[in-house]
């Protein structure tokens, strides 16, 4: 464990090296960042700026080339595959640009999944599917199909599938990028209120300056490394 008042999570001198000869890309370039719990953190950056590349190791979806990427000061590459597993299943959640709901699955099944691939019997994931759907405002929507609902609607189904172990942290990607300005204020004051009040650490990456300002700190990636790390007054 970390000691009191320590980062939750850590990128100590991170590089990633993508390809190899003359195709090799160094998308970070020795990063250093921590995140606190309870903070709500904004990533920007343009295009091959390393934004999504730090994303992706600290939601454990890619690994470091080389350095150190640690939750709650412990090297995720010292954690067994179960273990490891268990830390990007039960205390990570995960929100897309993109939705990635179940088609022909209704709201309340795409909420479920988590919990299904958690062996979780069928009348309690009922029963937190509902409870996740209410809190981001669905309630009564538990049998819409993805095709039946709005693009905000649809964020916030994902919402309450990321919600739905109960994550310490909740790393969204673009979230709004699919969505109008209104959808996207309703959804960033959800995510604001999901910090506020239940304390979740938000790492969100974001292209729109407007999105980023309902962070209280902003982190711009510039050419694989930190251009700037400042806190910013939240929404």
């Amino acid at each position: 464990m970390a000691e009191p008042g320590g980062p939750l999570l850590s990128l100590r001198s991170v590089t990633k090296v993508f390809g190899e000869g003359d195709a090799t890309v160094h998308a970070l370039r020795g990063v250093d960042l921590d995140i606190h719990p309870g903070e709500f953190v904004a990533i920007m950056g343009t295009s091959g700026s390393g934004k999504s590349t730090a994303m992706n190791i600290l939601g454990c979806l890619d690994v470091p080339s080389s350095g150190q990427y640690l939750v709650e000061g412990i090297p995720v590459e010292d954690l067994p595959a179960d273990v490891l597993a268990a830390l990007r299943n039960d205390r990570l959640g995960f929100v897309f640009q993109g939705f990635n709901l179940l088609p022909r699955t209704s709201a309340l099944a795409n909420v479920e999944l988590p919990l299904v691939y958690a062996d979780v019997p069928a009348r309690e994931r009922g029963r937190r599917a509902r409870q996740a759907l209410a809190e981001v405002g669905l309630a009564g929507r538990e049998d819409a199909h993805p095709n039946q609902l709005s693009g905000g609607q649809q964020q916030r189904v994902a919402i309450a599938r990321a919600l739905i172990n109960e994550p310490e942290v909740l790393l969204a990607d673009e979230p709004t990028g699919n969505l109008d300005s209104r959808t996207s204020a309703e959804i960033m004051t959800l995510l604001s209120g999901l910090n506020r009040d239940r304390g979740i650490t938000i790492v969100m990456v974001t292209h729109d300056v407007e999105i980023a300002e309902y962070a209280g700190r902003l982190v711009t990636f510039r050419d694989g490394g930190i251009l700037s790390d400042q806190p910013r007054s939240a929404a």
